[in-house]
């Protein structure tokens, strides 16, 4: 259940308190925290024993409000958002950062500076939107070429915002982690012909996170 906040900071909390380390999601630029790509995400990795704390962006919490679309704030916003964000989780013990698509991305170009003045860990990103789908050329990895912190990207192959031939060629910092997610789409789907199931490539999703949060906390409980 969301806690009891301003909109603005509502958040869905999944998993333990007592978990080893917290993963702040975040939502990509067309569906809400309580999607059902982010559910079965945050649920997934709270059986696995991680506390998965959701937030929206201020625009997507004005679209629940008013039940009416709204565009993504500008870029500083959803920056500022994931600041404001990191700071509120900072005293509730190791953090790592993430989201879907947008929401990753964000969370990718704070890590640095969040990495040092807050307990993040790393982040990790399902879905990174590489370039726009159709526009391989626009690319949006500037930042991801001199990362030094840990990052994980979860990608479908034939992920429109990122094929495994293309991204396959980007001068990505060694700091990045690539896990690929056979024949999935920007969230993992396969097609039908592929034989390929949609609920085993989200585990696979789930599957490749629990291995990265771990790397950071070899001593947790159960695993």
């Amino acid at each position: 259940m969301p806690e009891s906040s301003p909109l603005s900071s509502l958040r869905l909390i999944d998993g333990p308190a007592s978990a080893p380390a917290t993963l702040l999601l975040a939502h990509g630029a067309g569906a809400p925290m309580d999607s059902p790509f982010m559910n079965t995400m945050a649920c997934g990795l709270a059986e696995l024993g991680w506390r998965v704390v959701r937030f929206e962006f201020p625009y997507m919490a004005l679209a629940r409000q008013s039940g009416q679309r709204r565009a993504p704030d500008r870029q500083p916003v959803l920056l500022q958002c994931w600041r404001d964000q990191v700071a509120m989780a900072a005293d509730e013990g190791p953090l790592l950062i993430g989201g879907k698509s947008m929401g990753g991305r964000m969370a990718s170009l704070v890590l640095e500076e969040q990495a040092k003045a807050a307990p993040v860990l790393g982040c990790i990103c399902f879905g990174y939107p590489f370039h726009p789908p159709g526009k391989p050329d626009s690319l949006r990895i500037e930042h991801l070429q001199t990362l030094t912190q840990p990052s994980l990207v979860v990608q479908g192959t034939r992920d429109s915002f990122g094929r495994r031939a293309e991204v396959e060629t980007y001068p990505l910092s060694s700091a990045v982690q690539l896990h690929w997610i056979p024949d999935g789409d920007h969230s993992f789907k396969p097609t039908k012909r592929s034989g390929l199931s949609e609920q085993d490539n989200l585990q696979q999703a789930i599957g490749a996170a629990d291995q990265f949060m771990a790397s950071f906390c070899r001593d947790r409980s159960g695993g």
